[in-house]
């Protein structure tokens, strides 16, 4: 349950926000790439007369294209006269009831307004599913690109700009890091104690409702798990899928930063190493086989930095220990094998027609043998 403090705190910035948001100035444009699919009539009418009584002020006709959807969070692009935003909502099908909560999601960027963490700038939450069939929140565009394909040109010509983009991203989980959670706002938002304790047996029992077949050594990884977990240093707030693709980056005058770490749909508040332990998890080594689908990583790059690199620099820029990172690394990769072990029973049973489910066949236990290496 969320304290009366932490609510006090949400209202006032979102009063900010809101004042704010008629001013806001053009060219905040983001260059993701993805599938396209029309938006229903009555879905865009609907959302135009929310927004005249929101934003009253800001005038125009609206459109709204999709530029991401699938089992994750669907991503609008919606735009009225001048003015552009990014609009989230949850799938049709939710894979579970508690997930892709976009009300959670907009609470931590609220959270997040005035810290010096990359993200976008969170603008208006509906929780009136009869508006667009689900609730859904409205963020700021941030301009940038994405490691996703198609890159910039400069991944091919650069091995500087290349070895930038790993340090960029471990120095933006540095001022992830550096945030007081509870002086944020976000008493309430997780279940911090034990929650390092918890993450073996939830992953797992997860795994038993789809088990289908033998994955080789994922026992053996969970045991390990148990036997070494370590004391956790920090609490703080945990982005929960914290990878490149999901880093909106920027490059000015040769300099590479992030300007936006996206997708919170999974943020809680419980051990902070674990985002390093996920990121370092599927990020590649220049030569190193691919870990998942082949255009994921940045290891057919021969700049892009050692993960040893990406963990000494996170140590330099925090003062955490990182001694134990590679338990985290475990972790990640148990925690994503088991994912991805429903998603490719759910395949197996019909109840999902994703054909990329069907990779997962191979990815699971490709993901269980990498941790058994880092274990065994």
């Amino acid at each position: 349950m969320v304290g009366g403090e932490a609510n006090a705190v949400a209202s006032t910035n979102r009063t900010e926000v809101h004042r704010e948001l008629v001013g806001l100035e053009e060219g905040h444009g983001c260059n993701l790439v993805y599938s396209f699919r029309g938006v229903e009539a009555h879905e865009l009418r609907n959302l135009d007369e929310w927004l005249d009584r929101k934003l009253p002020g800001v005038v125009g006709s609206l459109t709204a294209t999709v530029i991401s959807g699938g089992a994750s969070n669907i991503i609008y692009e919606i735009a009225r006269g001048e003015h552009a935003w990014v609009l989230r909502r949850p799938p049709n099908v939710a894979i579970s009831p508690t997930a892709h909560n976009v009300a959670r999601e907009y609470r931590v960027l609220l959270a997040l307004e005035g810290s010096n963490v990359p993200h976008p700038r969170p603008l208006l939450l509906c929780e009136d599913a009869g508006v667009i069939g689900a609730s859904f929140l409205v963020m700021e565009k941030v301009d940038g690109f994405t490691t996703r394909p198609p890159r910039p040109d400069f991944f091919d010509r650069s091995p500087n700009l290349q070895r930038a983009v790993g340090f960029a991203f471990v120095d933006a989980l540095a001022e992830l890091w550096r945030v007081d959670w509870m002086a944020a706002g976000l008493d309430g938002y997780g279940k911090p104690d034990g929650f390092l304790d918890r993450q073996v047996d939830r992953w797992l029992g997860q795994l038993e409702q789809v088990r289908n077949r033998e994955v080789r050594h994922i026992d053996e990884v969970a045991s390990w798990l148990r036997e070494h977990r370590p004391r956790t240093q920090r609490v703080g707030i945990v982005h929960g899928d914290y990878h490149t693709n999901n880093l909106i980056y920027r490059l000015s005058q040769g300099r590479v930063d992030v300007a936006a770490i996206v997708d919170w749909e999974q943020s809680t508040v419980g051990d902070s190493l674990v985002d390093l332990g996920w990121g370092l998890s599927l990020w590649e080594e220049p030569g190193e086989p691919p870990l998942l689908p082949s255009d994921y990583g940045l290891g057919r790059y021969p700049g892009t930095a050692r993960r040893s690199e990406l963990a000494e620099r996170f140590a330099a820029k925090t003062g955490a220990d990182v001694s134990d990172v590679d338990y985290y690394r475990v972790l990640a990769l148990f925690k994503l094998a088991c994912i991805l072990e429903g998603s490719y029973y759910r395949y197996l049973t019909g109840a999902s027609t994703n054909p990329h489910h069907a990779d997962n066949r191979e990815f699971v236990p490709r993901l269980v043998e990498r941790a058994w290496a880092l274990v065994a």
